[in-house]
């Protein structure tokens, strides 16, 4: 089974929904996932950075894996976020989300302990040897502190379980390096790069403004597998004013949030402390947005 079959191409780093309490909002969740869906999202990363994965806890995160998985129901692929800067509690996480429904994990390089490159390769093989289920690693240095190493990468590709990468670090170079040496699937993590990363022979996205406009993003990964560069920057350059109000004011879970309550689909804009809300400059910068987002049209496509 090829990466695309375990993970999908078209995946969303989904927020987690909150109520105005903060509390996990299930009504919301259920909405967002059937959005998702609808949107041609084939799959759905449960507890990640835009999920807002260290501040929920453990019960938590195994309640919204089981829940997404019930309600996608085979409709699309379920990553569970498991990774943390301890390797044990990675390992628990990790079998726990497999117990609760999900079809393969999400393992971030470990952040603040700033481990050697070593210690990145046993922690992540660790998690890996912890479940049967495929792992995409996620490489996303300005939150971890560490990058994981191009060897680092080609080592962890001998692993059976390790399928993928999410790259959120950049280099377009040492991209096209590690899979012209390992049979790595890449993912774009950085909403920004999405074009460059396709046109480079990533397999897909994991995308933050894929919770509004997955099937554009959809329509975008057509569009380079088609060899329609062209209407593929065009897409793109339309695109991009919201990526950037999205990614690029106070932050992504914050801003992918304002913007799924401004079209209807969650009922709060709520985050967790240490995030706050959005200013109203915001809050108006992303909203003035969406009224010029184009017009999906992949549904013509399949």
């Amino acid at each position: 089974m090829n990466s695309e079959q375990l993970f999908g191409s078209n995946l969303v780093a989904m927020v987690t929904p909150m109520d105005a309490r903060h509390g996990v909002d299930g009504s919301s969740l259920d909405r967002l996932v059937e959005h998702l869906i609808d949107t041609r999202c084939d799959g759905i990363v449960v507890a990640g950075t835009a999920g807002e994965a260290p501040t929920l806890t453990d019960t938590e995160t195994a309640g919204l894996i089981e829940s997404v998985a019930a309600k996608a129901n085979g409709r699309a692929r379920v990553i569970a976020g498991v990774g943390t800067n301890d390797t044990a509690s990675s390992v628990e996480r990790a079998r726990r989300a497999e117990a609760a429904g999900a079809d393969a994990l999400l393992v971030v390089c470990p952040y603040y302990s700033r481990p050697t490159q070593a210690g990145i390769v046993a922690h992540c093989v660790a998690v890996a040897d912890a479940t049967d289920l495929p792992v995409m690693l996620y490489d996303v240095p300005a939150r971890t502190g560490t990058a994981m190493d191009a060897a680092t990468l080609v080592e962890l590709a001998g692993h059976p379980n390790i399928r993928a990468v999410k790259d959120a670090k950049g280099d377009l170079f040492e991209a096209m390096s590690v899979m012209s040496r390992t049979s790595l699937d890449y993912y774009c993590g950085i909403d920004e790069l999405n074009l460059p990363y396709l046109a480079i022979g990533a397999t897909g996205l994991v995308s933050v403004v894929g919770n509004v406009v997955a099937e554009q993003n959809g329509e975008l990964i057509y569009l380079v597998r088609d060899g329609d560069l062209v209407s593929a920057r065009r897409l793109q350059s339309r695109l991009l004013p919201f990526a950037d109000a999205v990614m690029r004011t106070s932050q992504g879970a914050i801003m992918a949030k304002v913007a799924l309550h401004a079209v209807g689909i969650i009922d709060y804009a709520a985050v967790r402390l240490p995030l706050v809300e959005s200013p109203q400059e915001h809050v108006q910068r992303l909203t003035a947005t969406l009224a010029h987002l184009p017009t999906r049209s992949i549904a013509a496509r399949t």
